[in-house]
């Protein structure tokens, strides 16, 4: 049996007899005897181990776009079949999430949402960050929740977290759409909602917040191979997150003693710039965006050097 080291090609049905193998200390390849192949039989694909870390074959990504919308599609459909009230979900569960938020931390525990609605205001960190833990939740478990997939066939593994992503982007819309609906009801109704121009950074946050989910989702993936109580932790952890992220608090309302630890939370900026541009409250600063994307793409960097890694041996593993 041919070990995950070995480099396969496909090409004509035809010339399959001419098929030998060729092995050195470095690698083992399965090679056509080119002496008995036509000018016009040309291998279709070639997988081989890869030599860097930094490999990422972002073309062989491109390649297999159409794969990436499958697994887009399976995770709508996986999601939500057998369910009464299927995508309706969509609404019910950020709605159910801001009324709860409305009750406990507005009437009951009273801390402040700077003068503006309630329902408007949870509703726009709701919608943030819904995304952003979807996003990291969904893509910690790749490995393990996929592996009879990956230990049968090959395409690029990095399609599949991808794919998350995407999938969650649609979700985004959805619940943003729905987020629309309640902001143009209070902006009609003359309530101290005051958007802005920063309006038009909203596919900029959306990305930023797409890539630092990736980029920690593949770091735990890789971990949870081998520690699979990672991914408890990870749900704890990212409750934990959310409190430490101005989601059902404005930034003003910390005491600058505290405040610079909210701020190391790259999600600290994306949110209160989202909250600013719709709602015209909260803060927004230049710097701390950049802050924010300088860390995502540190940690998307490293997420992916080590989701690189764990890909060639996490079958032997799961």
């Amino acid at each position: 049996m041919l070990d995950a080291g070995f480099l396969f090609a496909t090409y004509p049905e035809h010339s399959l007899n001419t098929l030998y193998v060729e092995t050195t200390q470095a690698v083992k390849t399965i090679v056509p005897n080119t002496s008995s192949l036509s000018d016009t039989d040309q291998w279709t694909e070639v997988i081989q181990p890869r030599t860097s870390l930094l490999d990422l074959r972002l073309g062989e990504v491109w390649r297999y776009r159409d794969l990436v919308m499958m697994f887009v599609q399976r995770d709508f459909v996986s999601t939500y079949k057998q369910t009464v009230l299927g995508p309706i979900w969509f609404f019910i569960q950020p709605l159910l999430t801001t009324f709860t938020y409305v009750i406990i931390f507005g009437n009951i525990a009273k801390i402040s949402t700077e003068g503006l609605p309630q329902l408007v205001f949870y509703m726009a960190g709701i919608t943030i960050w819904n995304y952003f833990s979807l996003t990291l939740s969904n893509t910690s478990s790749v490995f393990t929740n996929n592996a009879h997939i990956f230990g049968k066939v090959y395409f690029p593994r990095l399609t599949m977290p991808l794919s998350i992503v995407i999938s969650n982007i649609v979700r985004f819309l959805i619940q943003f759409g729905l987020f629309l609906a309640i902001w143009a009801y209070y902006l009609v109704k003359g309530s101290a909602i005051h958007p802005n121009g920063l309006i038009l950074l909203t596919p900029v946050l959306l990305i930023i917040m797409g890539l630092l989910g990736l980029g920690l989702g593949m770091i735990f993936s890789a971990l949870t191979t081998k520690y699979r109580d990672l991914t408890m932790l990870l749900a704890f952890g990212i409750q934990l997150l959310m409190y430490a992220t101005p989601v059902i608090y404005p930034l003003s309302s910390l005491s600058p003693k505290y405040k610079w630890v909210i701020l190391a939370n790259p999600m600290t900026s994306i949110v209160e710039t989202f909250r600013f541009a719709f709602l015209g409250s909260g803060s927004f600063s230049w710097g701390y965006l950049s802050y924010s994307l300088l860390v995502t793409l540190v940690i998307l960097f490293v997420g992916t050097i080590i989701f690189n890694k764990v890909e060639k041996s996490f079958t032997d593993t799961v």
